[in-house]
């Protein structure tokens, strides 16, 4: 059985897809970029606050599939400038600083909208 989930507390898609779609216990979580979902307007501010607000997109999502961050089993961050590796790990760790999911890093050319990242990931929700 496939469900499929939606949150106005993480930005409505910007194409033909769901914020998440849960089969079974497992909950897939697409890509979110730092749209303000109450905005619908990309964040101000600097890197740190961008990381932040991608980060609690996907909290948002998790949640709303009655889960949470410790339920997230896989990650996959997607940056258009590698040398912010660091900067990115040092807020991600503040959300995953204990039950830390697989992860895999890609340094891309472009994402949707210009953005400087994207992350999606998995989740085991029993």
């Amino acid at each position: 059985m496939k469900e499929v989930i939606s949150t106005d507390k993480a930005p409505k898609p910007v194409g033909p897809y769901s914020q998440g779609i849960k089969a079974g216990p497992f909950l897939f979580i697409s890509g979110q970029i730092p749209i303000d979902p109450d905005s619908g307007e990309l964040v101000d501010g600097g890197f740190e606050d961008r990381v932040r607000r991608v980060l609690e997109n996907v909290k948002a999502v998790v949640e709303a599939a009655g889960g949470k961050l410790d339920d997230i089993v896989k990650v996959t961050v997607y940056l258009s400038d590698i040398d912010r590796y660091g900067d990115f790990n040092k807020i991600y760790s503040e959300y995953f600083s204990e039950s830390r999911p697989a992860r895999a890093v890609v340094g891309v050319s472009n994402l949707p909208k210009g953005v400087d990242l994207e992350v999606e990931a998995i989740a085991y929700i029993e």
